[in-house]
């Protein structure tokens, strides 16, 4: 199976897209919404910052290792790209506009817990190999 070389630099750009938003949303909801949302609101705002900011790291490590283009680690780079951004934002939009997304934010949840199943599938798929 031939694998784009590029692909683990192309996920690295996402996960420094969502670092660098999950720090500027936990920011602006400190600093520029405190005193337009209730504590509620602020701290969806919370959650999702903190649920992006790990799983950026998440995502950041599995294009780290993904130069090997194991099936279970692209895998795990779809799930926690799609997963962040469906948890995450569901709970931005949500606490931003009071617009609930109904299962998107758990929708969201479980693929982030598929990407981490996916890297319990390729560590032990690697421990088999060695």
């Amino acid at each position: 199976m031939m694998t784009d070389k590029r692909q683990p630099q192309r996920w690295l750009m996402v996960t420094g897209f969502f670092g660098m938003t999950a720090v500027a949303m936990g920011a602006f909801a400190a600093h520029g919404l405190k005193a337009l949302l209730d504590s509620s609101h602020l701290a969806l705002i919370h959650t999702g910052a903190q649920y992006q900011l790990w799983h950026a790291l998440a995502l950041g490590l599995s294009a780290y290792w993904s130069q090997g283009a194991s099936r279970a680690l692209r895998v795990a780079c779809w799930s926690f790209a799609l997963g962040t951004l469906l948890f995450s934002g569901s709970l931005y939009l949500l606490a931003l506009t009071d617009w609930p997304l109904g299962l998107v934010t758990p929708l969201g949840g479980c693929l982030l817990l598929v990407g981490w199943a996916a890297l319990m599938v390729h560590g032990y798929s690697a421990a088999r190999q060695a």
